[in-house]
């Protein structure tokens, strides 16, 4: 079977270790708090709205390498060869960083698989808080601010080269490094400008060839369409996405959830028919490549004491499937550098979009990627 690099982001919440956040979850075990405590909040639901997944493997620290080894070993066994960590810079330093560190590279067999980050620049709020994500989320009312200035971006800059650029098994698209940017709207507010943040990418660029590499390969997180304030203030300076992508230099795109560009709430086939047109329009408009996605689904309910009617329905581990073999197929069918596809997530659990077995579907999820991309039966892929 053919080569695909199958990555699955992951969001590293699933650890205590980080103390800064437990002031989201004070229990100490991240946001397997909010995972666990879904039952308290259902009376507060509609009585035909029931959220009852438990992960099979249990609230694990992932920042533990012994748990770390044993997902890694279960996510190359069905053909996810890649990990795309959400990487976090928050009042000067780095947060939740420990995931990554501890316990994937940590882990003993972190060898069989590659690893990327996403900059997950956006601002933190208190989504992750479910005793005032109802109301005080709401209210643009940050914890800490995504945005950071020049100065901050060459600490950003000197970490990632340093410390993981040059890993063995860190991702590269045609011998370079890969390192993708979640929010552009905040890297231009916080560099100043569509004009000093390209100054800042470039630099970027000529640091990493400066460490040994032959370049950055820089991705964006794709929302769809959408018109950006690029002025870096308050002004009229409006951009729409694809001429943002060559004005700052974007080397490709992919995406990070299908809730950035389709309705969620409704049947999982209709949202396909929807990406489809997504991806056409994407390989029509952009000049740079395209990765395409794959969401298992999108419920943020699990964060929210009240209800939030925007509800993914339908999207079993056989319809999940169908979208994988679209994503086959467009890498099959389009001269891409790499075999590359993302996928929304191995554990974003109160997105109600992951791959790691739950109480409901067990391992399907997991199995429905085994079947499309895996190259040997139960083997590595």
């Amino acid at each position: 079977m053919k080569h695909y690099d199958v990555a699955a982001y992951i969001w590293p919440s699933y650890t205590g270790r980080d103390m800064r956040s437990r002031i989201f979850w004070p229990q100490g075990i991240g946001e397997w708090q909010t995972v666990l405590s879904t039952a308290a909040n259902a009376a507060l639901k509609p009585t035909d709205y029931v959220w009852d997944r438990k992960p099979l493997w249990g609230p694990v620290d992932e920042a533990d390498p012994h748990v770390m080894e044993m997902e890694i070993q279960e996510a190359t066994r069905h053909g996810v060869n890649v990990f795309i960590y959400d990487w976090y810079w928050y009042d000067r330093r780095p947060f939740l960083e420990s995931c990554l560190d501890e316990g994937f590279l940590g882990a003993s067999n972190c060898g069989k698989m590659k690893f990327y980050l996403m900059w997950a620049n956006h601002n933190a709020n208190y989504t992750w808080d479910t005793r005032l994500s109802d109301t005080t989320w709401r209210e643009d009312c940050p914890v800490w601010e995504g945005r950071v200035d020049r100065v901050e971006f060459e600490r950003i800059v000197h970490r990632v080269i340093g410390k993981y650029f040059s890993r063995p098994n860190y991702y590269r698209i045609e011998g370079r490094p890969v390192f993708m940017i979640y929010d552009v709207d905040n890297l231009v507010s916080g560099l100043g400008g569509l004009e000093k943040t390209r100054e800042a990418l470039d630099w970027f660029r000529a640091e990493t060839v400066r460490a040994g590499h032959p370049g950055l390969e820089l991705q964006l997180t794709g929302w769809g369409e959408r018109v950006s304030n690029m002025s870096g203030v308050d002004g009229p300076h409006a951009v729409s996405t694809r001429e943002v992508v060559p004005a700052l230099g974007f080397d490709s795109v992919t995406n990070y959830q299908f809730v950035h560009f389709c309705n969620m709430n409704r049947d999982y086939g209709e949202i396909l028919t929807d990406v489809a047109r997504e991806w056409e329009r994407m390989d029509r408009d952009y000049t740079v490549p395209f990765y395409p996605h794959v969401s298992i689904g999108w419920d943020n309910n699990p964060r929210f004491r009240g209800f939030v009617p925007n509800v993914c329905r339908n999207n079993t581990p056989e319809m999940f499937e169908k979208a994988l073999c679209m994503a086959r197929d467009y890498v099959d069918s389009h001269d891409l550098p790499v075999p590359l596809i993302t996928l929304n997530s191995w554990n974003e659990w109160t997105e109600t979009s992951y791959l790691e077995p739950d109480t409901r579907y067990g391992y399907g999820y997991l199995e429905a990627v085994r079947r499309v991309f895996a190259e040997e039966p139960g083997g590595a892929g």
